[in-house]
């Protein structure tokens, strides 16, 4: 969704060989012996370097290629090629310099380095070298991100595709973060089938550090799901969070830097006053008008009810759904639903009067203790009305008047995302491109996720012993987001450093203060002792480029010369420098640019030479990687899940491990309960398709349960569970006369009428297939596939117990399923007015009340809220017509 994973590590290697032989022979005549990608992320700060060592095994001369993709955030820091052991190394230059070398290479006919932009996410480094008759090359690509954390999270996505079984090949993950780490999953291709025994994860330090190792044969990188012949094809995703005990935040200081990370998560949330901007112009005609609708049902879904909200309508004339702001009821979302499914594209593009109209509707209903957002939604230019780009940014910023945030999301490439980018910071927002694909809506979806929460308003922070700060002043705070602020402390013989965060919340000032000692021992490892430093040029840089578009005259002269500055002393390749690569054939030269975000979604300063085939190339390269599996798969997710509850966890679970997500009715356990209530039963979740709540009911323990039934496939799922103990400690399944699944905590037994096939939790990965039956066991979960049916069965460790849950994958179409877990077909309205929650269901009311629960469909057990109510009202059954005396 919307670069919903935001905040993602990539790595792709890539080795290709050109020569005028036959293609197949070149594959064999090139052997990538070894292939290294080691990533240090030291307090979010990641360093990747990506090592490849190459053979020719040719007795002649060939053109050797390396390939890899890196994220857009990062920065390209260091590359070299040594060959017969000389070292060639890129310097980074000044970009007109650069060029100028570049310039004479080409004029000599040689070839250029590319750097390209692939898809949502990525960049493409490429170059390539003349090996000598059975020499060798290494390859070694370093670059640096700091991660951003998202919807409570941050990722490191790992992709490997060397397109061929490397002999030694090898991943490994250093985290090291000092208040240490809350949670840690690591999902994806690359860790299911036989690939899953190559991964170990190793806790240390109370849980300070991690390492995610990842050592493959050669005979394992052939077999997982998108493996072949050429190898490794899929990622890993490695996500994590850190402890926050500190409402104050976390304060790193090391030789004469310092970093401060706030995200509190102990205030209430803000109540938001929304307005929606949405361009209904021609250009939006077809699938993208139809996408935003989808996008705006499900986004007023996740509206809570002391929300405000209000709906623009542009083309040529606006149109406003209700001349003022309106509280989320469930009355007013179904309206303001009916005029979402209306919207038509026509006309021409008034954006002018459009977003004055929504600064309008939010200033004359002010509410105090609230946070009000526009988001302005457009696929491109200003066609009518006000069309001076300039006068537009004028316009809106003297509206504004720095009260409330602009977000500006650009449909497409042919929008002027330059112009939405200086707009949007021009009035504390941010720009975000929608691509368009077929998980559009979900793009938009995953955008207002990331800022439906507001925490915090109008944050100040202060560092009395700092200077050459990065950015201090931040409109607002969302939860599940992070203030990053470094800088350098003024003396360093001082043994103190102080922070002080100044804020609104809910209408009153709030003020976080905190003190630390500079002189404790660092936690830093020696080889990572200047990461403080460089993630604090990395910030700055990135911070003065995004300026330039706000600045003008001296003051954007001088700011761009200071990150020039910085990014020559860093050797940060950025948009204003180029790394020069020296070959060694008669001093060949190939430089690098960073691209930049343009109209047509290149905007590439570096050429390639005309002997470069594009379209081999492009056969090459995975475009959208990780998106378009993300378009695929989360089309099986309900579009009722809303953001509050956190099913970040869930939808990339089910992008990573390439299986659709659990879906319904999967039993979850209760964290908290009222006071009168104690923990002896079963809560099972139940999604409701549009609304933002599921439901959720209990089952007391102990029970026998017929958890899924199909009569027509004769497939059957029983479990049972034990008094005080969670969950189920054994279930069974059952396919037509011959075919009988038996899972306990400690042991699996298959019987297919003539054999029988026992395996123990936490052996190597087993796999058997036989008669329409698939059964995959890792170490804490099973895959079963029973004819048309999935479920999945994850073993859990709480508190010493072990426990079993399971989930169902997809609901198979025209299979009709009964069972605790085979509800699909259950809605409900809250009703207003009453004193204790009520549901309207089945034109009956039932009480409810909200209850937090951990969701055990994960291994992660994600916290989310569900209205709790009667087993009777949702199955309209008895608890007795679902048990069953054996399993």
């Amino acid at each position: 969704m919307m670069d919903r994973a935001a905040l993602q590590v990539i790595l792709l290697g890539m080795f290709l060989m050109s020569a005028t032989s036959d293609p197949v022979k070149k594959k064999k005549n090139v052997d990538i012996y070894s292939f290294y990608i080691n990533s240090t992320v030291t307090s979010r700060y990641a360093t990747t370097v990506i090592t490849s060592r190459v053979a020719n095994t040719l007795n002649e001369s060939q053109e050797i290629q390396f390939e890899v993709k890196i994220p857009k955030n990062a920065f390209i820091s260091k590359f070299r090629m040594t060959i017969e052991g000389k070292t060639y190394d890129g310097v980074v230059k000044e970009k007109e310099a650069a060029q100028q070398q570049y310039n004479q290479a080409v004029s000599r006919g040689q070839s250029a380095g590319l750097v390209k932009s692939v898809g949502r996410t990525l960049e493409d480094f490429k170059t390539s070298v003349t090996v000598s008759a059975f020499s060798k090359v290494t390859f070694e690509l370093t670059y640096e991100e700091l991660l951003k954390r998202r919807l409570g999270k941050y990722e490191l996505l790992i992709n490997a595709q060397p397109m061929q079984p490397v002999a030694d090949f090898k991943i490994d993950v250093h985290i090291q973060e000092k208040p240490g780490i809350s949670f840690l999953e690591v999902k994806g291709d690359l860790s299911t089938g036989d690939l899953a025994n190559a991964i170990k994860t190793t806790r240390a330090d109370k849980d300070f550090q991690v390492w995610v190792t990842f050592y493959p044969t050669q005979d394992q990188q052939t077999k997982c799901k998108s493996c072949g012949e050429n190898g490794l094809n899929g990622d890993l995703l490695i996500t994590y969070d850190v402890e926050r005990q500190n409402p104050k935040g976390e304060i790193m200081v090391s030789k004469g830097y310092f970093v401060h990370y706030f995200a509190p998560s102990d205030v209430p949330r803000i109540s938001k006053n929304v307005v929606f901007i949405i361009d209904r112009s021609g250009s939006m005609s077809g699938r993208k008008i139809k996408q935003t609708r989808l996008a705006l049902l499900k986004i007023l879904s996740d509206l809570d009810e002391d929300d405000h909200f209000g709906l623009i309508t542009f083309d040529s004339e606006v149109s406003l759904w209700k001349r003022e702001l309106l509280r989320a009821t469930e009355a007013n979302l179904e309206n303001a639903k009916s005029f979402v499914k209306e919207i038509r594209d026509r006309g021409a593009t008034d954006i002018n009067a459009a977003v004055l109209a929504g600064v309008d509707m939010i200033n004359r209903h002010p509410r105090e203790g609230t946070a009000s957002i526009l988001i302005l939604l457009t696929d491109g230019d200003p066609t009518t009305g006000e069309t001076n780009i300039e006068k537009i940014m004028s316009n809106v910023k003297k509206a504004i008047g720095n009260k409330f945030p602009l977000y500006c999301l650009g449909f497409g490439y042919d929008v002027n995302f330059d112009f939405l980018t200086k707009m949007s910071l021009e009035n504390s927002g941010v720009a975000r491109r929608i691509y368009e694909d077929s998980d559009a809506d979900l793009q938009l979806q995953g955008f207002y996720e990331e800022v439906a929460v507001p925490l915090l308003t109008d944050i100040q922070l202060k560092y009395p012993g700092g200077t050459n700060l990065t950015k201090t002043s931040f409109s607002l705070y969302f939860n599940g987001s992070e203030i990053v602020v470094s800088g350098q402390i003024t003396d360093n013989s001082v043994e103190s450093f102080t922070t002080e965060v100044i804020a609104v919340s809910k209408g009153s000032n709030v003020t976080y203060q905190d003190t630390i000692m500079t002189k404790d021992p660092s936690d830093v490892p020696p080889e990572n002792e200047n990461f403080m430093q460089r993630l604090w040029a990395y910030l700055t840089v990135k911070q003065l480029l995004d300026r330039q578009v706000l600045l003008k005259g001296q003051e954007k002269e001088d700011e761009k010369k200071e990150a020039l500055k910085l990014s020559l002393k860093y050797q940060f390749v950025t948009t204003l420098t180029s790394m020069v690569v020296t070959k060694p054939q008669e001093g060949e030269v190939e430089v690098a640019n960073k691209p930049k975000e343009g109209k047509g979604g290149d905007g590439y300063t570096a050429d390639v030479d005309s002997d470069d085939d594009d379209s081999a190339f492009a056969s090459f390269s995975v475009i959208n990687h990780h998106p378009a599996q993300r378009a695929f798969l989360l089309h099986s997710v309900p579009m009722d899940y809303p953001a509050a509850m956190d099913y970040s966890d869930a939808m990339d679970y089910s992008v990573m491990i390439h299986h659709p997500l659990p879906t319904y009715g999967s039993p979850t356990i209760h964290t908290t309960t009222p006071p009168a209530v104690q923990v002896h039963s079963n809560r099972f979740l139940l999604p409701v398709v549009g609304q933002s709540k599921p439901l959720c009911f209990d089952v007391p323990l102990p029970h026998k349960l017929r958890l899924l039934q199909d009569s027509a496939s004769e497939f059957s799922m029983n479990g049972e569970s034990l008094s005080e103990n969670h969950g189920f400690h054994q279930i069974a399944i059952h396919y037509k006369t011959n075919h009988h699944l038996i899972i306990s905590t400690k042991s699996i037994s298959y019987h297919n009428g003539q054999d029988k096939v026992e395996i123990l939790w936490g052996q190597e990965l087993t796999q058997h297939n036989t008669d329409g039956v698939s059964l995959v066991v890792l170490e804490n979960e099973m895959n079963v596939t029973m004819g048309n049916i999935g479920v999945v069965i994850i073993s859990h460790k709480k508190d010493g117990v072990k426990f079993l849950w399971p989930a169902i994958w997809e609901h198979p179409k025209d299979v009709n399923l009964t069972g605790v877990l085979g509800k699909s077909d259950i809605s409900y309205v809250k009703t207003e007015g009453s004193q204790t929650p009520t549901l309207k269901m089945k034109d009956k009311e039932v009480k409810t009340y909200l209850e937090t629960v951990s969701d055990y469909r994960f291994h992660s057990t994600p916290v989310q809220e569900c209205w709790l109510v009667p087993f009777q009202a949702v199955m309209e059954a008895e608890i007795s017509d679902f048990t069953v005396t054996q399993l």
